[in-house]
């Protein structure tokens, strides 16, 4: 992702009014021996181990109970919820729904006392809290981790924690027992109920809670027999898309417009384009308005579009569900599900963009909203005098490596795989979960000292035990693992990530060089070559195959296609930065003039560009993937950092799809049918000299020369026969000589410099006949003629009997 100047609106801290605040004390403050009952609370139902467990406290709120641990103002009294409070348990994390009841479990070393705080979603609007519930040391504490288990009625109930302990920064403490924190381990974050609107008092951070499971949440919804795909890598077709961009706009006719749903309403698109795989920009609860300020460009305010920065990790992000609040936050958890379970149903597998590398907190001078108050010196990666590490370039660094962090990593994962079916991950800025904790010593790693393992915080570590978890995870091993290899401290792994055999990379080094040479940079023949075959110079010595590279040449930050082959330069302003944020050196060109309004010869050169572009994607060995709207050439005006704009810029235009049915899209749809088509575009280990054969201008005379703007190859396919394919990215033309087959002919399938219908051959194409007897006294030669910037693919088809 594009590194971001972290910019906090945060408004202030949100101070609630109490309206009953208890302690679960039994030792030190012992109730009444009238409030203690084990005859009316369902024990029966409990093995010996719970009744061990469960030390009872009658926590009522009309009786006075026991006295508030903190000060409070007391106000008007709602309806009285009655509690029945236990020692609880350790394990699982989280608050989980048990025995009739709720158990609260949370992981805090160095806070000195924990309180549960419990509200309804009335309550979080008007910043009061029901109930307080002081969490004795002694018998609701086992090690490091605060628990107590609650009876009683928790419809539409919320809960959030407080702790207290040092106000240190320069210890890495940030303790403030005034504040209400979201559990790390919550499964619902509930705060604003609409997309980019303020909260209650006009803030840009509102009082968030957590969501309160109930017993019944795991039968509620119907997963139809759901179960996973498992397809192969090396067959997929990847679609990078954002939830709310792909259906917000007017054009797509949606019921509900930028949701789960939406997305389930357009699935078919999809399917039609042959994409089986989709990899969503980050789904995790964030807050889209982290950095709200005026645009005065464009007149409205940016926002936090693309998600790259999460608040909780368990949380589907609750404004991308047509339900909002309602349900306390179960809607949207069924509407992800929905996603999935109907993505399924089309055969396309579903992968989570996460961001394990930082969270929304930033650093010191950002809110308090969940790891930072829990236990900031385990969850971030702090030097010495507690500053904030910052190899994300948003603030802060998320402690990965870290005992508990590298395990509350693996935990959700293995969540979004069993509770919400999800086929794979992608890790953004992944190289940040290679890098050694704030703790790292081999002792505390290994048990064991080691030689010369003397490391720094930050240090990238050959074998990250995080890394090495996820990999030998009997859950996790086995569903697709995608790491960006690179942070912005200046770690670039692509091709060396710590893989364990099983892990894929965007393959940045295939953009650029695809980028450079289909654009007739010189020197890039040779490098383009091994783009097509997998990128072996990478993946091939470390033991990996093709299919580890995940290849693209578009992606959510940078260019879209069409803006590829139409700007020379960024055009940011309308982020209200002086086009001083983006990348500067994007490889592209604009074919001979800047911008949207051009000769009409430049377009067509444009297009041209675009279908070598999408014919390159498809006939490389790996696994393409195409991102969101570069099916239609969508433009984002020259922009290639687009992270705060909700607005057309990034949302899917159904309409201009609908204009390129039969033209880009149609070539779009023909070439992935084609790869899915053909048994040698998708290989399982790299070609070899006996399927592959590369040419030049002549068969079998490649040209590696810097120099060369000309690569072809034949591809001997079982299901195709053989294939040829060519790409002449000079501004010459060239007329190849074909290699020759007795008792074959090449037939043209695909000429990227010829209009649509006539850029892709199809059996139903109207005058396919009469535009096949136009290359006929080329081919009867074995030749064909190539335009500048163009590529081709010809079948080897059976021949007329006379050896032609």
């Amino acid at each position: 992702m594009a590194l971001l100047q972290y910019i906090s609106c945060f408004m202030h801290t949100p101070r609630f009014t109490l309206s009953k605040a208890y302690s679960v004390n039994s030792k030190l403050n012992p109730p009444n021996q009238s409030q203690i009952s084990t005859t009316n609370l369902g024990l029966k139902e409990f093995d010996h181990n719970h009744l061990a467990r469960m030390k009872s406290v009658n926590v009522n709120a009309s009786d006075g109970g026991a006295e508030a641990e903190t000060a409070a103002l007391v106000v008007e009294k709602p309806k009285s919820r009655q509690f029945q409070a236990f020692e609880g348990f350790p394990t699982p994390f989280g608050a989980t729904a048990r025995d009739g009841g709720v158990n609260f479990a949370v992981y805090s070393s160095n806070a000195v006392s924990a309180t549960l705080c419990l509200l309804s979603l009335s309550d979080l609007h008007e910043k009061r809290v029901i109930e307080q519930i002081s969490l004795d040391p002694l018998t609701n504490r086992s090690g490091d981790v605060w628990h107590v288990f609650l009876k009683g009625d928790f419809e539409d109930m919320l809960y959030g924690y407080k702790f207290d302990g040092k106000f240190s920064p320069e210890e890495g403490h940030y303790y403030d027992p005034s504040q209400i924190l979201l559990d790390p381990y919550a499964k619902g974050v509930l705060s604003r109920e609409e997309f980019g609107v303020l909260g209650p008092e006009g803030e840009c951070w509102p009082q968030m809670a957590c969501m309160v499971p109930s017993a019944n949440d795991e039968f509620q919804f119907d997963w139809e027999g759901d179960l996973p795909l498992k397809f192969p890598q090396r067959d997929l077709v990847i679609y990078e898309m954002h939830v709310r961009g792909f259906t917000r706009h007017d054009s797509s006719r949606t019921v509900f417009p930028g949701t789960y749903v939406g997305v389930v309403d357009k699935l078919d698109h999809l399917k039609e384009l042959g994409v089986n795989c989709i990899e969503l920009l980050p789904c995790q609860e964030f807050n889209e308005l982290e950095y709200y300020s005026y645009n005065s460009v464009l007149g409205d305010y940016k926002m936090n579009f693309w998600g790259y920065s999460t608040v909780n990790y368990f949380s589907p992000m609750i404004r991308y569900s047509s339900t909002g609040n309602r349900d306390c936050g179960h809607g949207a958890i069924d509407e992800f599900k929905l996603l999935v379970r109907e993505a399924h149903k089309r055969e396309i597998e579903v992968i989570m963009d996460v961001v394990f590398n930082h969270t929304a907190e930033g650093n010191d001078k950002g809110p308090t909203l969940s790891f930072r108050g829990v236990d900031n010196k385990v969850f971030y990666m702090l030097a010495p005098k507690g500053e904030f590490y910052n190899y994300s370039g948003c603030g802060n660094t998320f402690n990965c490596n870290h005992p508990v962090v590298r395990q509350f990593i693996v935990d959700c994962l293995r969540y979004w795989v069993t509770e919400m079916h999800v086929d794979g991950f992608r890790f953004d800025l992944a190289s940040i979960l290679t890098r050694g904790s704030s703790l790292w010593d081999a002792v505390n790693v290994y048990g064991n000292t080691i030689e010369g393992d003397l490391l720094t915080t930050g240090t990238a570590l050959s074998s990250p035990p995080l890394i090495d978890m996820i990999s030998n995870d009997p859950i996790l091993r086995g569903v697709k693992l995608i790491a960006e290899a690179w942070d912005c401290g200046g770690l670039y792994q692509v091709g060396v990530f710590p893989h364990w055999g099983i892990w894929s990379e965007w393959n940045g080094k295939y953009r650029d060089i695809v980028r450079q040479f289909i654009k007739g940079t010189d020197g890039f023949a040779g490098a383009f070559a091994e783009c097509l075959c997998g990128s072996p110079n990478l993946y091939q010595e470390g033991g990996r195959k093709p299919w580890n590279s995940i290849n693209f040449v578009c992606a959510h930050d940078g260019f879209t296609l069409a803006d590829l082959v139409t700007y020379n330069n960024k055009h940011n302003l309308v982020n209200g930065e002086d086009n001083n944020d983006g990348e500067n050196h994007n490889n592209s060109w604009n074919c001979g003039q800047e911008g949207e309004f051009v000769s009409i010869s430049v377009k067509k050169l444009r297009k041209r560009q675009m279908r070598n572009f999408f014919l390159c994607l498809m006939v490389s060995q790996g696994v393409p993937m195409i991102y969101m709207g570069d099916e239609y050439g969508h433009t984002k005006g020259g922009n290639n950092n687009t992270y705060c704009h909700d607005n057309y810029i990034n949302y899917f235009r159904w309409d201009k799809k609908e204009e390129a049915s039969s033209d880009f899209f149609r070539f779009c749809c023909l070439i992935t049918k084609f790869r899915h088509e053909c048994e040698s575009l998708g290989l399982n280990d790299f070609p070899t000299s006996e399927r592959l054969q590369w040419h030049g201008h002549s068969p079998g005379l490649p040209d590696w020369s810097d120099t060369s703007r000309f690569v072809a190859f034949t591809l001997i396919d079982s299901v195709k026969r053989e294939l040829y394919i060519a790409f002449n990215s000079s501004h010459l033309p060239v007329t190849v000589t074909l290699p020759d087959r007795p008792g074959y002919r090449w037939e043209p399938l695909v000429d990227t410099s010829k209009p649509a219908p006539f850029d892709f051959f199809t059996d139903d194409m109207p005058e396919r006949d009469v535009a096949l007897k136009q290359y006929a006294h080329f081919l009867d030669a074995h030749l064909y003629p190539m335009l500048s910037y163009s590529s081709i693919i010809l079948l080897l088809c059976p021949g007329d009997g006379d050896g032609a």
